[in-house]
């Protein structure tokens, strides 16, 4: 909704346009049986002043008088709603009611299905897949491997839970997992020993001696999250760092700037877009990833 003047400075340069083209269109007709020339002669050629045809000003004069029917019944002047009561959003709405009526039972059946009979039905799979690449697909990929920063859902790694109800709940409320930067309280040699310690404990090639100094600081600043055995707590989206899957990147210079720097990963909430049963779904279809 535009503000009061710019609705009436829409609404007059609207007018005043299709007068203004009408009216040039008939004063600039040349009529009567007198052939007029323009003055204008080369080679012995005149230029001849001859009016436009007829079936060619009434068309023009159509689309003048189409426009102003257009104007009167869609809302193309300033605020005016026009007397069809038509928008954007009516028309949007109303496609979305549409499409829900057509696809309720649908929905309902499947939203009706346990976690184990959605994987095994291929048509719950399909809408599934269909969801995740509608509203999963820009963060975790088509193929749903993921990439830096953002988890891979094929693999048997879940941050916050792999429960079918988890999975749902990270759907519906979205996530927000922070990791504190520690670099002010560590200084650079000891973010390199816990980095390495790190590395130590997912069986990665690391100084002995280095991780031994890093595992007593890790004991002071990560244990809360990650726990005093380094296999991570989904309560609080804490990662596993005893395997191989990591999410920012397993180098030495990755984990040391993971430790030094914090990481804060987002994912939002659809419980605004997606019903209860597309949630359903979706989850079945993220958990038959994993199970492939």
């Amino acid at each position: 909704m535009m503000s009061s003047a710019w609705s009436w400075f829409v609404i007059i340069g609207t007018v005043v346009s299709l007068v203004a083209m009408l009216w040039l269109l008939f004063a600039n007709r040349t009529t009567g049986g007198e052939e007029k020339t323009t003055g204008h002669t080369w080679d012995g050629i005149e230029e001849l002043d001859s009016p436009l045809p007829m079936w060619w000003v009434w068309g023009f004069v159509i689309t003048i008088v189409f426009a102003a029917i257009y104007l009167v019944y869609y809302p193309g002047l300033g605020n005016v709603e026009g007397v069809g009561n038509w928008s954007s959003q009516g028309q949007h709405d109303a496609e979305i009611a549409a499409h829900e009526d057509r696809f309720a039972p649908l929905y309902d059946r499947l939203g009706a299905l346990s976690e184990a009979e959605l994987i095994a039905d291929r048509s719950a799979m399909q809408v599934g897949r269909r969801l995740f690449l509608n509203n999963c697909a820009t963060c975790h990929g088509i193929g749903a491997t993921g990439s830096f920063g953002f988890p891979d859902l094929t693999d048997a790694e879940w941050i916050w839970g792999d429960d079918f109800n988890a999975v749902k709940a990270t759907i519906m409320n979205g996530r927000q997992a922070v990791m504190a930067p520690w670099g002010a309280a560590l200084g650079d040699q000891g973010v390199t020993e816990v980095a390495t310690y790190v590395r130590s404990l997912a069986g990665l090639e690391h100084d002995a001696d280095v991780a031994e100094a890093g595992k007593a600081r890790f004991n002071i600043f990560c244990v809360a999250c990650h726990g005093a055995d380094g296999k991570g707590n989904p309560m609080l989206g804490a990662p596993n760092l005893t395997n191989d899957l990591w999410l920012y990147g397993s180098s030495i210079e990755e984990i040391s700037f993971t430790v030094r720097n914090g990481r804060s990963g987002y994912m939002p909430a659809f419980n605004d877009l997606l019903s209860e049963q597309q949630v359903h779904i979706l989850a079945g279809y993220v958990r038959s990833l994993s199970a492939e």
